[in-house]
């Protein structure tokens, strides 16, 4: 048996229904810092080297979730193309 169900509802419903914490404020502190250490950035080695201290691990950060992006890529791409050659299964 198969059972859907459609759930329509804002994000802060869900945020409150999923029990997860309001971060709005925390998230308008850390844009506005952001924001504020941007405009400070004369050059582009300014504005790379601001980024780099931002970036969780820096470039080894970086990489690791490109990878991550990329091996998601690949496995839902080998998926979708074992799903196209395979007959539903009656149940």
């Amino acid at each position: 048996m198969k059972v859907n169900v459609e759930v329509e509802c804002s994000p802060e419903e869900a945020r409150r229904f999923l029990g997860l914490p309001d971060v709005t404020r925390a998230n308008e502190v850390y844009v506005e810092a952001v924001t504020n250490a941007m405009k400070g950035a004369g050059s582009f080695d300014q504005l790379q080297e601001l980024t780099k201290q931002m970036a969780p691990m820096g470039q080894m950060g970086l990489k690791l979730f490109q990878q991550f992006l990329e091996s998601g890529m690949s496995m839902a791409m080998s998926g979708a193309a074992q799903g196209m050659g395979e007959k539903p299964k009656s149940e």
